[in-house]
């Protein structure tokens, strides 16, 4: 497989994942009085602009990419079920959100170090790019702690 595919890949899927976990996430909280439903509102406006940029890219090297296996998908989905269930404070789906930022963070600097010297340094720009978002986004959610 090329490299700038593998990478693109990766992308597309946590940002797809993100994004669809996000999305569940507001529509829990969405009747609730939580003040951290306008900072996931944004978290979901950047990850859809990140999406859209992978897409675009995805379209540029001219391949598909297969989606994440349903079983990954419920899985995010019934911890965030019982998660929300248990306590839906603000700073309990704030440090929810940290942590995995924090994994998706350590992921995409781990994924971006083993290819920078493969992909082209688009990718690479890219792929930085998304962490610098993440990382933004976990001070963004710390006033909620």
């Amino acid at each position: 497989m090329d490299e700038n595919k593998e990478l693109l890949t990766y992308l597309y899927h946590d940002v797809s994942m993100a994004l669809d976990n996000l999305t569940l996430l507001i529509k829990k909280i969405n009747k609730k009085e939580n003040k951290i439903k306008k900072t996931v509102e944004e978290l979901i406006k950047g990850y859809e602009e990140y999406l859209k940029e992978i897409k675009e890219l995805i379209k540029n090297y001219n391949f598909k990419i297969e989606p994440l296996p349903l079983i990954s998908k419920m899985g995010a989905y019934m911890g965030i079920c019982m998660e929300i269930k248990k306590d839906n404070s603000d700073s309990r789906i704030a440090d929810m959100l940290i942590q995995g930022l924090t994994m998706g963070i350590l992921n995409a600097s781990k994924k971006m170090k083993n290819y920078e010297k493969y992909v082209e340094k688009n990718l690479i720009k890219e792929t930085e790019n998304f962490i610098k978002f993440q990382q933004e986004s976990v001070e963004l959610l710390k006033k909620f702690l």
